[in-house]
């Protein structure tokens, strides 16, 4: 079935056009973005059964853009109604008001800004599901979700809980304009698996974990991950800890799209460009990798829990090669920054929820495939390790240094795996050298969408990540 769109944003549209309208006589752009996305938030453990509406993208509420003389503007409210069209006209132009005056108190420069291009577009999408967050049998999917923990909880003796979550959103936006009128509904689910074992005081875990464009429905197959989990979980209790130093690797698919995001995700967000705070803005059109590197980001490359028709700023949803053959070619862009460098918006501007602005955010970022195996690659490693499952990253986008935290590493010697497993696993080194050491890329690839990304301290979105399977070289500790 298609995931209906939200009848309370049906309802107000007239009165946030005529919004629209009014202001668009006192501004020289105007936009409303207003959002109505609904969730299921299931979470079972040992001791507890938790389930909320509360998931990263479950909101109500409306922000307004307004823009004169190259000053802009915003103004959210939770709640909207159409008799309030003047109030909140009202409301609007005050704060606008205040806000460029409190600017002007301080001797503050505005950056003056071209008006955002508003041409004419009407689309409205709805994507299948089978299911619908609000209307799923919530009983039904707790008794699963309960059953699947209480099946890890027998398949070790040193289990001590065994977490399971399911998560699921129904994301309704409407964007409007002078000249647009844009509506959205689709519906992403994630579930994980982490299985807590304890031996001897050394307690570990494990995570493993689905995620797709689809109803609750995807829960299901968070049972074919459960033994693996649960096996890697015990393999962590005997985990030796890694010498430092330069190593051979492979990064499996879920490190290479951590890879991916810290690497040049943050490094080519543009809103950085116009900050001056990201090296890569003096890099495009240079070699910043091997010729086997090819890397693509968009809503459009994959289908996954970033995959939307439009961004919160009304621009289509791009699928973008930010690497091609090794060769820095672009950055990712919201439209603000876009008119500020003189470039076009590539459909990831984004924001945590209607209260926040909107940043240049990552959507799918991902390693293009390639040709070798994964049997070829271990059997051409002298010594190094085949790392696997991530914890987190970071990244400095001025000096193109990375960290990544890694689940654990597994040792290869002559071509062959010797049993050993060493974790945790801190990677780092220079965003360049790491990709110009890649020498092989496998033809399979995989993609992640159960984390999602802060910018900063804060600022949090869903993300979705991943690639195939790559070997470089990189400094281990």
């Amino acid at each position: 079935m298609k995931a209906p769109f939200s009848e309370y944003l049906n309802g107000i549209s007239g009165g946030l056009k005529e919004l629209v309208s009014l202001l668009s006589e006192e501004y020289d752009y105007v936009s409303i973005l207003a959002a109505d996305s609904a969730g299921l938030n299931i979470r079972i453990s040992k001791h507890a059964k938790n389930v909320s509406d509360r998931t990263m993208m479950a909101e109500r509420g409306i922000v307004i853009r307004t823009a004169k003389n190259g000053f802009y503007s915003e103004y959210a409210l939770n709640d909207f109604h159409p008799e309030d069209v003047k109030e909140t006209y009202r409301k609007v132009t005050e704060s606008f008001a205040q806000q460029y005056a409190v600017l002007q108190s301080c001797n503050a420069k505005i950056y003056e800004t071209p008006v955002l291009s508003d041409e004419p577009l009407t689309l409205f999408v709805e994507k299948e599901t089978e299911q619908l967050p609000e209307t799923a049998d919530t009983k039904e999917l707790i008794a699963k979700l309960s059953a699947l923990s209480e099946k890890g909880m027998s398949l070790s003796e040193y289990m001590i809980d065994c977490i399971v979550t399911g998560q699921s959103t129904h994301v309704c936006k409407m964007f409007l304009s002078k000249n647009r009128d844009m509506r959205q509904s689709y519906v992403f689910s994630e579930a994980t698996v982490v299985p807590v074992v304890s031996k001897d005081g050394n307690t570990q875990n494990a995570y493993e974990g689905v995620s797709g464009l689809c109803g609750p429905e995807l829960f299901d197959q968070l049972a074919d991950h459960l033994e693996h989990a649960v096996h890697t979980a015990e393999e962590l209790l005997s985990a030796e800890r890694i010498e430092p130093g330069e190593y051979e690797v492979i990064a499996s698919p879920e490190v290479s799209g951590l890879i991916a995001h810290e690497a040049f995700g943050h490094g080519v967000e543009m809103d950085m460009f116009v900050k001056n705070r990201a090296l890569g803005a003096k890099y495009i059109d240079q070699r910043v990798g091997s010729d086997l590197v090819t890397m693509h980001e968009g809503a459009l490359c994959a289908q996954n829990v970033t995959s939307y028709a439009f961004d919160d700023e009304g621009t289509l949803a791009g699928d973008v090669t930010e690497i091609e053959n090794g060769i820095l070619r672009t950055g990712i862009c919201d439209a603000l920054s876009a008119v500020r460098l003189g470039t076009k918006p590539t459909g990831n501007g984004k924001r945590e929820n209607f209260e926040h602005k909107v940043y240049t955010r990552m959507t799918n970022t991902i390693f293009d495939s390639g040709n070798d195996t994964l049997e070829d690659m271990i059997a051409s490693v002298k010594y190094g390790f085949l790392l696997e499952g991530m914890e987190s990253g970071m990244e400095d986008p001025k000096h193109w240094g990375i960290q990544c935290i890694i689940k654990a590493g597994r040792e290869i010697r002559a071509g062959k795996f010797t049993g050993k497993l060493f974790a945790p696993i801190i990677m780092t080194g220079y965003v360049p050298d790491l990709l110009g050491n890649i020498t092989m890329v496998s033809k399979d690839r995989e993609v992640f969408g159960t984390g999602g990304c802060g910018k900063g301290y804060k600022e949090w979105v869903k993300v979705a990540d991943g690639g195939p399977y790559l070997k470089t070289k990189a400094r281990l500790g």
